[in-house]
């Protein structure tokens, strides 16, 4: 898969944060199950670069367990108010331990916190006990990784940023990979 480059580049760039802003976007994750039904949920985008975008779960998720079998993945970044949306389409990889070790460190307190305790055990316990379980263990620290952390780099094949206008039409525009590398740019309807 083509690296972004060029005017692809110049967009993502453009469109989002740097890595070193600790607010990071949520972004939604579509997968595919066994049956080849899709399935969608919300994670963080932990980083972006040249190579693709990244993002951080537990192993032990539905998701995980969808992307070792199937690894095509799409991605939704949304901005407030429905004003510009990215979508890309593409591969997931495993990422090496560094990454997801650098990924963990990054991560709040809250989220290092959840990383550890969020398992089907505690899923399975009423709200009280769950609350109870998580103020008991707020003064543990989480700042080694547990096993059960993860993480993944999505390389597009396509990349449609959409953005409104309030006095005209929307607009999108779509990078294509191109067959010899590279991408291809498409300007599309709405």
């Amino acid at each position: 898969m083509s690296d972004l480059s060029g005017e692809v580049l110049a967009e993502v760039t453009a469109w989002l944060p740097p890595n070193d802003e600790p607010e990071r976007p949520q972004i939604q994750v579509a997968t595919v199950d066994e049956d080849g039904r899709p399935d969608l949920r919300t994670v963080l985008l932990s980083e972006w670069d040249e190579r693709g975008f990244v993002f951080h779960t537990d192993a032990r998720s539905r998701k995980a367990e969808q992307l070792a079998s199937r690894p095509e993945v799409a991605v939704l970044v949304l901005w407030p108010g429905f004003t510009r949306q990215l979508v890309l389409r593409g591969r997931a990889e495993p990422l090496d331990a560094d990454r997801i070790a650098a990924g963990y460190a990054k991560r709040s307190p809250y989220l290092r916190q959840l990383a550890w305790l969020n398992d089907h055990e505690l899923a399975q316990a009423g709200l009280h006990e769950r609350r109870a379980q998580w103020g008991g263990a707020s003064e543990r620290d989480f700042s080694a990784q547990p096993e059960s952390w993860t993480g993944y780099l999505v390389r597009p094949d396509r990349l449609t940023f959409w953005r409104s206008d309030a006095e005209g039409p929307s607009h999108r525009v779509e990078y294509r990979e191109a067959p010899g590398g590279g991408w291809s740019t498409h300007h599309l309807p709405g």
